[in-house]
């Protein structure tokens, strides 16, 4: 008897994997978690919140992510993707400009932003410190990063090149300054929207520093 329910859980796992193949569940679940995650934050998300919020099954968890913590952890990295590719839309949906003015496009989507984002960034700012004690979560936020700055890099040096001017900078660093820019005023705009500048605002700032350092 022992032997025989052994055998239906094993079937009844192969099955539920199946199904997963066959439905999608990868992307239902990141789906989910990212809904999870903006609901109830990342301490308090469980399994079962994961399941129902995406409509699939236990065994698709770990089958695709080998665990909820991995799940929801890759559900962070993903909010940095879709945020660094609305950026590159951005920069490369329109006429490129002068660099003032794709410096301000790109602002715009950093932080003109940040009322249609909002849960997004509870979200962000809730993995932080999660992050500090989570080293996987750590490293994945880690490897979120450095693909935003390689993301940026990249920008940079296909919009010179189509310009034909050369960088004045390493673009990485210039890169690694614009997020971090991005992510103070994340910080401010959380707790006082009103007193938080505007992209436009931000270029102005930046344009003002370089004349007093200069």
């Amino acid at each position: 008897m022992y032997v025989r329910h052994i055998r239906l859980y094993i079937l009844d796992t192969m099955n539920d994997v199946a199904r997963t193949e066959a439905g999608g569940y990868r992307e239902r679940l990141l789906a989910g978690a990212v809904s999870c995650l903006q609901e109830k934050g990342y301490a308090r998300t469980t399994a079962r919140d994961l399941v129902a919020a995406s409509g699939t099954n236990l065994a698709s968890i770990g089958y695709h992510f080998g665990g909820k913590d991995a799940l929801l952890n890759e559900a962070i990295a993903e909010i940095f993707e879709q945020w660094t590719q609305r950026v590159e839309r951005s920069l490369f949906g329109a006429e490129l400009g002068a660099g003032r003015d794709m410096l301000e496009r790109a602002m715009r989507e950093l932080i003109d932003v940040f009322d249609e984002l909002r849960p997004q960034l509870v979200l962000l700012v809730e993995g932080y410190p999660a992050a500090l004690r989570e080293p996987v979560l750590r490293d994945k936020l880690a490897q979120a990063y450095a693909r935003a700055r390689t993301a940026g890099t990249g920008m940079m040096r296909r919009a010179a090149a189509e310009l034909g001017v050369e960088l004045p900078m390493d673009p990485e660093v210039f890169v690694s300054v614009v997020v971090a820019i991005a992510d103070g005023l994340m910080l401010q705009w959380l707790l006082d929207p009103s007193a938080t500048p505007d992209a436009h605002q931000v270029v102005e700032a930046l344009a003002a520093i370089s004349v007093l350092v200069t």
